[in-house]
């Protein structure tokens, strides 16, 4: 995803989850979606608290993380509404 990060083992990691996110997103998969999030959240958290990721990357990936967070507001299959 990230050009300064394509040869980071943890670059692929975080990727990884980010390609799963996108992959359910894309197939309605809303309950997926935001469990992948939240894996995402939590690896990139402990990712952090390790030292892990420089500067850059932190930005990088926190503002991907927020993005997903607002657009995955609401996005449940119980928010749904049956229209039949």
């Amino acid at each position: 995803m990230f050009k300064f990060l394509k040869n980071s083992k943890n670059a692929r990691e975080l990727d990884g989850i980010i390609a799963r996110i996108e992959m359910n997103a894309s197939n309605n998969y809303k309950d997926e979606a935001q469990a992948a999030l939240r894996d995402l959240d939590n690896r990139f958290n402990e990712m952090v608290a390790a030292g892990i990721l420089n500067e850059r990357q932190m930005h990088e990936y926190s503002s991907r993380i927020s993005a997903y967070k607002q657009k995955f507001k609401g996005y449940t299959h119980k928010d749904q509404k049956a229209t039949w």
